[in-house]
């Protein structure tokens, strides 16, 4: 017989019972789809960047998820920058991606690492062109929404 494992013990701080509570959609930070209007900070100085990572750096810089970095993040988005460019030129190798995916989590540039970060994007209605704030707490509901 298999063992249920240990009882939820609320008094205790590492219990089961705490499992789960994370934070709510409804309390997620949601990103404009406009992105950010502030202007790029300036690349690190020291390294020779080419056309492709300036543009990319400018690209980083004005995504909705550049209106809650603040001037601290520059080394880490310029690091993404080198990395990813690495990995498009061929020149990478596979700690160099892995790395690439864990810093794309920490900047909240993939699902995984918005949703780790409680960061949710805007969404528009694409029939009447009006961005909304997405609540997928309820499934049925968006079923239903994307099969009307």
């Amino acid at each position: 017989m298999v063992s249920p494992g240990p009882r939820q013990d609320a008094s205790k701080r590492y219990s089961r019972a705490h499992r789960g509570n994370r934070a709510s959609a409804a309390s997620a930070v949601v990103l404009p789809l406009s992105g950010c209007d502030l202007p790029a900070p300036d690349l690190p100085s020291g390294v020779a960047w080419s056309e492709h990572e300036r543009a990319m750096w400018a690209e980083l810089w004005e995504s909705p998820q550049a209106t809650q970095w603040s001037d601290a993040f520059v080394p880490l988005v310029a690091t993404y920058v080198r990395v990813v460019y690495s990995n498009l030129t061929g020149r990478a190798t596979a700690g160099l991606t892995q790395e690439a995916r864990h810093i794309s989590e920490a900047l909240g540039l993939s699902p995984a690492g918005l949703r780790t970060l409680g960061w949710t994007l805007e969404t528009v209605d694409a029939d009447m062109g009006e961005v909304y704030e997405a609540d997928v707490s309820d499934i049925s509901e968006r079923y239903a929404r994307l099969t009307a």
